[in-house]
């Protein structure tokens, strides 16, 4: 049975200011809202090295969602270039967060990288990442994740905290100009949602699996000296490590239906690992701890660099292969003509 699409952006000519495709629609902004600031938990917790933890968590269980699944099965080239793909991502992703005032601009353009991601999976439903339920369980993943990253790899976060993050979350996802139809009304409903989802939702798909299986990872552009024969005994160690890591972060529900098992000792070592990454975090530089996104976001909040400065954007190593970058679906970096145009 086809997920109901009937609030996805149909082709008008309103849109968010710069953007282009994918209008802002009934029940959306209809002026940009207010970005998120450094007074904010989000700029906290979000946009730090240790989020690259929660990779594989993240992909694998916004891949569960059954469209979501799909549109990456049969849309994305992320199996290719999986290193380059992460990396580049994580850019825009956290200029949505980091950007300011251009922060609305940053969110039509990573939604308008969706528009032409729709079709019929195997099973005949029809899916579209432009799916407000769809996009917002994205979204609710990067939450989710900025939550179990302070949890596991941080010093733990009180329910109040959580409460501030959630309604920060909302404010987050207003950036994206989509229907705020999906979005629950409180961290407690979020949590029933997210139960739900875990529960019910959520299949064991091809695009998942394949997340969790590095093995046939392929070595980013800069790596390309690595002999492959350590690149592969690299891989079979990492694999199994970043697997068990995601799982540690994982509902029951979800490991359920997975397939994993999580002992009490599994959780202890996890436990263990989580305090050590934060303690070993706590020596490093505080602004060396930051994605250079985010690192420029709090350069411009406290004077280090004008407000105005340009945004920064991925190396060229981290883009896509050459043939794939005229499709519409994929990030470019500087080379982007609404990204020049955001950084001017």
């Amino acid at each position: 049975m086809s997920q109901d699409t009937s609030d996805a952006c149909p082709a008008t000519s309103e849109g968010a200011p710069g953007a282009t495709g994918c209008p802002v629609t009934r029940g959306t902004y209809d002026a940009p809202p207010a970005a998120l600031g450094p007074d904010s938990l989000t700029w906290k917790y979000f946009g730090d090295w240790r989020g690259l933890l929660q990779g594989p968590w993240a992909g694998s269980m916004q891949n569960m969602h059954p469209q979501l699944g799909a549109a990456v099965e049969e849309h994305s080239i992320f199996f290719m270039e999986r290193l380059p793909r992460l990396l580049r991502s994580l850019y825009p992703i956290g200029g949505v967060v980091f950007d300011g005032e251009r922060a609305p601009m940053t969110g039509a353009e990573v939604r308008d990288y969706h528009i032409p991601i729709k079709g019929v999976d195997a099973q005949g439903r029809r899916y579209s990442a432009l799916n407000p339920d769809v996009f917002y369980w994205a979204h609710s993943t990067f939450f989710m994740g900025t939550i179990l990253t302070a949890e596991h790899f941080g010093g733990g976060l009180t329910e109040d905290e959580k409460r501030q993050l959630f309604d920060e979350h909302v404010t987050w996802y207003r950036m994206y100009g989509m229907s705020m139809r999906p979005v629950p009304a409180s961290w407690e409903e979020f949590k029933v949602y997210w139960d739900h989802m875990c529960r019910n939702v959520l299949e064991n798909n091809y695009a998942t699996r394949e997340v969790l299986d590095l093995s046939t990872m392929p070595k980013h552009p800069s790596l390309q000296w690595i002999p492959d024969f350590l690149w592969s005994a690299y891989l079979k160690v990492l694999g199994p490590f970043a697997v068990w890591i995601t799982v540690g972060l994982y509902d029951q529900p979800v490991r359920d239906l997975m397939g994993y098992s999580w002992s009490k000792r599994d959780e202890r070592l996890h436990r263990l690992f989580g305090r050590s990454v934060n303690l070993a975090f706590k020596l490093l530089p505080t602004r060396r701890r930051m994605h250079p996104r985010a690192r420029a976001g709090w350069d411009r909040a406290t004077g280090r660099i004008p407000v105005d400065a340009p945004l920064v954007h991925t190396p060229s190593r981290n883009l896509p292969p050459v043939g794939e970058r005229d499709n519409g679906i994929h990030y470019l970096g500087a080379a982007c003509p609404v990204q020049k145009t955001q950084s001017a």
